[in-house]
């Protein structure tokens, strides 16, 4: 078994993470990581308010014992609830691990940290984990260039960004972007982090409630087959290779649009209902660069232990073997 820092932050048995995936992250994905030995954070924006979002934990409370959390997306722009609708809610569940992502958590990491939360913040460089640290986060998940959603506008790989927070953090942290086997967590570790979170891997599961379509056109998909949208307006999103992605970026190309008018096109709400149609043409989904890794749709729970299994054989006999006497 594999014991790192964030195992022993979470209390997990596998250093795995489902991250908050719009959209995809609820109860049934969460709580199958958490039965696989991994935790799963619950998207709290993918719920209309504070109440759908305290049903949403009832309901993985139902279905695991295991250890999940919540992810609090900080992004005011969204339409209905705001951020700090929910942290209320997030403290009333009881739950007692808490995400915080897309902008500066310091509105909200001191009222969780005073109401007892492990707080993990998601960001995407060595400067935005020092000032996580900083604030008082528990850990942070470093998300990396080859990640699907929101890479970040400094774009670097995992190769160059993982050792530097190594460098630099004192806090335990997670490997985001492109995971999806076991070899990339013993990558992962060997270049410093303390566990892997995983989003593309999760979506692309039995427990996903992304359409078929969609799930069909990512498991069809190379290394080739995704795009980086909305570079233009500092919000860099890397996308499924479809007719919606080329659109988008050929609005940019063209210029004179709007950011309204390009994240109409490219943003949340059109994928959501194109999710909801299963018109797999006419909308961005998020994808990262594992999706050329995956060609199966297994339980989440079987994901989290395959991983786990697979790092360690090949940490306690494949690299093992490469040491001479």
């Amino acid at each position: 078994m594999l014991k790192t820092r964030i195992t022993e932050l979470f209390g997990i048995r596998h250093p795995i993470i489902q991250g908050g995936m719009r959209y995809v992250a609820r109860a049934e994905v969460a709580a199958s990581v958490a039965e696989g030995g991994g935790i799963g954070f619950i998207s709290a924006h993918t719920q209309p308010g504070p109440e759908a979002l305290l049903a949403e934990i009832e309901r993985a409370r139902a279905l695991t014992n295991g250890p999940i959390g919540v992810n609090l997306t900080i992004l005011q722009h969204l339409r209905g609830a705001k951020p700090e609708d929910y942290v209320s809610a997030i403290i009333e569940s009881g739950v007692r691990f808490v995400e915080t992502a897309g902008a500066n958590p310091a509105a909200y990491i001191e009222r969780f940290k005073s109401a007892g939360l492990v707080v993990l913040h998601k960001c995407t460089a060595v400067r935005f984990a020092l000032k996580a640290q900083a604030l008082g986060a528990d850990a942070v998940s470093i998300t990396t260039f080859e990640a699907g959603g929101h890479p970040g506008e400094d774009q670097v790989p995992a190769l160059v960004l993982i050792p530097r927070v190594a460098a630099e953090l004192a806090i335990p942290f997670i490997a985001s972007g492109g995971y999806a086997t076991g070899a990339q967590l013993a990558a992962a570790l060997a270049l410093g982090a303390d566990g892997i979170s995983m989003g593309s891997r999760f979506l692309l599961t039995r427990e996903s409630p992304m359409h078929p379509n969609i799930q069909r056109l990512m498991l069809a998909a190379t290394e080739r087959d995704t795009r980086i949208i909305l570079r233009s307006i500092g919000d860099s999103t890397r996308v499924i290779a479809n007719a919606q992605a080329e659109k988008v970026l050929a609005m940019e190309k063209e210029g004179g649009h709007s950011a309204e008018e390009l994240l109409a096109e490219g943003g949340g709400p059109r994928w959501i209902a194109a999710a909801e149609r299963g018109d797999e043409t006419a909308g961005a989904f998020a994808a990262g660069l594992s999706i050329a890794l995956i060609d199966d749709l297994p339980s989440a729970s079987e994901i989290v232990r395959r991983i786990a299994a697979e790092a360690e054989e090949i940490i306690q006999r494949r690299l093992g073997g490469f040491l001479a006497a």
